[in-house]
């Protein structure tokens, strides 16, 4: 078994390290002794329509309408959405990928209208902060944990769900009701950054198993702390450390 990750105009939609969540979705894979590639979609390349999880990261509105531009007439991206391609969009990849979303500018712009959701720019300052917030999407249970810094308010229509609901200070979708992100077919949106899927082993192992089916045991490495060892893999069902492999007689 082999995978590729699609990782989408990371020259603009790479403001918060959000590349970062490609390289943990092919780190994952290959802990299980899967080979898994990250194909970098750069400006001037075409999307391939065959990958198995598509990554999209957040920018400012100039990288945004950038992007939404260059994305919109990609055969191979619509294709890859229509089959069902899990795909991950983060912050501004969330925004292009709703209907429609307003700059700082006033100007609506139409995304690509994959999710049911609009964003417009929000009232006062931006939504800067850690935030914990518990998942809402089925498959997950351990609470998602990162940093936002969005100045957008994105609302969801009748056709998307939200990813979570946060706690404390945190402002997700900026709506006012603490819900955070969208999910809408075989697309997951969030505001959280950190990269989300490294501070978020199990959203990470959700969407390789929509792409793959069900996953081999995980081994994380060794010469990692226990603790670390533990927040990468062996809190999670089937995922074991080397040293658990030894022990086991493996």
């Amino acid at each position: 078994m082999s995978a590729r990750i699609v990782l989408l105009l990371p020259e603009v939609l790479g403001t918060y390290g959000d590349a970062g969540n490609a390289a943990v979705l092919a780190t994952r894979l290959r802990w299980r002794g899967i080979d898994a590639a990250v194909h970098t979609v750069g400006w001037d390349d075409a999307v391939p329509e065959g990958g198995d999880v598509y990554v999209l990261g957040g920018g400012e509105d100039a990288a945004q309408l950038l992007a939404v531009d260059r994305l919109r007439d990609s055969t191979g991206l619509r294709r890859a959405l229509d089959r069902g391609a899990p795909t991950l969009a983060v912050c501004a990849g969330l925004q292009i990928l709703g209907r429609s979303f307003t700059v700082a500018d006033g100007t609506r712009v139409t995304g690509l209208e994959v999710l049911d959701v609009e964003t417009v720019p929000g009232r006062g300052a931006r939504r800067i902060g850690d935030v914990t917030a518990d998942p809402l999407l089925p498959g997950l249970t351990d609470p998602l944990v990162g940093f936002e810094n969005h100045g957008g308010v994105t609302t969801l229509g009748a056709d998307a769900a939200p990813l979570a609901r946060v706690r404390g200070n945190g402002a997700g979708n900026g709506t006012g009701d603490r819900l955070e992100g969208a999910v809408g077919g075989s697309v997951v949106g969030t505001y959280v950054h950190g990269p989300v899927l490294a501070r978020n082993p199990a959203l990470a192992d959700l969407l390789l198993t929509r792409a793959l089916g069900a996953l081999p045991p995980l081994e994380v490495p060794e010469g990692l702390p226990s603790s670390t060892a533990r927040r990468l893999g062996a809190r999670f069902p089937g995922a074991f450390t080397a040293a658990d492999r030894r022990r086991a007689g493996a």
